[in-house]
């Protein structure tokens, strides 16, 4: 961080032998791995059953779009190519699924946004002399961490360089690519003492290469490692505007060298820019953070305010009246616990560092992080009979969790909060019926609140408890579930609880960002740790 760069000629001109190397002796081309030689006819698979011609190692999906036509060449962003995402320009290997995705996809946006940061990153190392250490996509727009010494920039200076950055799409600079080796980068991004550049600092012993998702790019005057596909050019970027300047640290919040943080947004067009200014200027007239407040003295738990505490109440009570027509009881149980809790069910070897624990006399005992293993207490107290079955138990008790402070935000992330929570304990039999039910519970209260929301299912992840055979019926069964509930849904792998697959549901704000809020989760893990039966 703290070293100049080498001259930007040196750089660029290193990195144009490079490419020309590689163009000169053919690298990356030629049959091998399975591929066949340039030139092989191959078939290409469009979405809806199309079917078109093309050349293995010639043909792109950029030139697929321009001979589909309908302004498809003008909108498509990045391309799905059997699975993975590419950009547009790199030509298709062997027989491939081509989907060509523009703006309105999570995948569009994300290629626009990484590439917005680029453009953002090249103009803050001119406009500032500034060393790029970071450029990033986020769901709702891009940002870039800069070294400029103790330097910070101001807010009235956000206009002209969000002018820079217009000036430097209009440009239309290509993003190239380029294939090298370990040592080819440290040599490439090598500061003048030496060293590896801080933005893209190698560490460990020299590989004989790169992995391909992870390519030296040069954007103008711009060189930077990259991570995923970005567009053809910069002046694909009608409109950019820079949001904020602030201050954040190489490495984290661990690190010792401060640096700026610039926030930024793009669109492809400027009437999508105005239509985005809009909707934040609605958005702030509804801005709820005037009902509650945080406070350095209990770091990550909200005060609530008296019109957020009429809110809270006035939400809690809506939630209230539904479980009551939907059959549910609500329970209260106590906030502290043993550790023997916790290791029965399973959370103290998988979650204890993220529970608050403290000595009390001769004893351990923890702030309980959620109400799972109480309500297997509650369930266990005395014995059951099938006809109690399915017992749906609804808990509003506060829980807390040791976040990092790195990670707390507003009320999405926090350490202590209360949660319209509920377990549902029945019979195999009646479990499809239950799913069917919550996924209508989830409707039916995200409609009154205004909510839209997108499903996902969240299959098990390393380090999962419990034997593969009972995922496999319970990831089945959640799956069974979503296809009879008729609305779209992805799939999270890898994303699952520790103790069993969920359903994720994720809910846009007003500001147009996601949030992962509600979950459908499936244990059959818990009954069996404490020995739940009936009769």
């Amino acid at each position: 961080v703290s070293g100049p760069d080498p001259p930007l000629s040196e750089r660029l001109r290193l990195f144009q032998q490079l490419r020309e190397r590689r163009d000169g002796t053919g690298a990356g081309a030629g049959a091998g791995a399975g591929r066949p030689p340039p030139g092989t006819p191959i078939r290409i698979a469009l979405p809806g059953g199309g079917l078109l011609p093309g050349r293995a190692q010639q043909t792109t999906p950029f030139q697929v779009a321009a001979q589909l036509g309908g302004g498809l060449a003008e909108a498509a962003l990045v391309a799905r190519v059997n699975g993975t995402l590419q950009d547009l320009d790199r030509p298709l290997e062997s027989d491939a699924d081509l989907e060509l995705l523009d703006f309105s996809t999570p995948e569009g946006r994300e290629a626009f946004w990484r590439s917005g940061a680029c453009v953002l990153g090249a103009v803050a190392e001119q406009f500032y002399g500034a060393t790029l250490c970071s450029a990033q996509a986020t769901e709702d727009g891009f940002f870039c961490d800069v070294h400029m010494g103790d330097r910070t920039v101001q807010r009235d200076e956000l206009p002209a360089l969000e002018e820079a950055c217009a000036a430097f799409a209009r440009a239309g600079h290509r993003f190239e690519r380029l294939e090298a080796t370990r040592q080819q980068l440290a040599e490439l991004f090598k500061r003048r003492d030496g060293a590896a550049g801080s933005p893209t600092s190698l560490r460990g012993p020299p590989r004989p290469s790169v992995p391909p998702h992870l390519r030296p790019l040069r954007c103008g005057p711009l060189l930077q490692l990259c991570r995923g596909p970005l567009l053809r050019h910069t002046g694909l970027i009608a409109a950019l505007r820079v949001l904020t300047s602030s201050a954040a640290f190489w490495r984290g919040a661990g690190g010792r060298q401060s640096l700026q943080r610039l926030a930024a947004v793009a669109f492809p067009g400027a009437q999508d820019l105005a239509d985005w200014q809009q909707a934040q200027d609605e958005a702030a007239l509804r801005d709820h953070r005037r009902l509650f407040s945080f406070h350095k003295l209990s770091p990550g738990s909200c005060f609530f305010l008296p019109r957020g505490a009429h809110v809270y109440n006035a939400l809690v009570d809506f939630i209230r009246s539904e479980y009551r027509a939907r059959g549910f009881c609500e329970v209260v149980t106590p906030n502290l616990f043993s550790p023997r809790l916790w290791e029965l069910s399973g959370h103290w070897q998988h979650y204890s560092t993220h529970m608050f624990s403290f000595t009390a006399g001769t004893e351990t005992l923890s702030l309980k992080p959620m109400n799972c293993p109480a309500h297997c207490l509650m369930f266990a107290h005395r014995p059951r009979s099938w006809r109690e079955l399915p017992l749906r138990l609804a808990d509003f008790g506060v829980l807390h969790r040791n976040e990092p402070p790195g990670t707390l935000t507003g009320l999405t992330r926090v350490r202590r909060f209360q949660q319209d929570d509920a377990h549902i304990f029945c019979a195999l039999e009646q479990l499809e019926g239950e799913i069917d039910a919550c996924l209508d519970f989830v409707r039916t209260v995200y409609a009154v609140l205004g909510f839209s929301f997108r499903l996902a299912l969240a299959t098990r992840p390393p380090g999962f408890l419990g034997d593969p055979q009972t995922w496999d019926r319970a990831e089945q069964q959640l799956e069974r579930s979503l296809r009879a509930f008729g609305q779209p849904w992805e799939l999270s792998p890898g994303d699952g609880a520790f103790y069993g697959p969920k359903i994720d549901i994720r809910i846009r704000d007003a500001l147009g960002r996601q949030h992962q809020c509600g979950t459908v989760q499936l244990d059959f893990q818990m009954p069996e740790r404490f020995g739940l039966e009936y009769a």
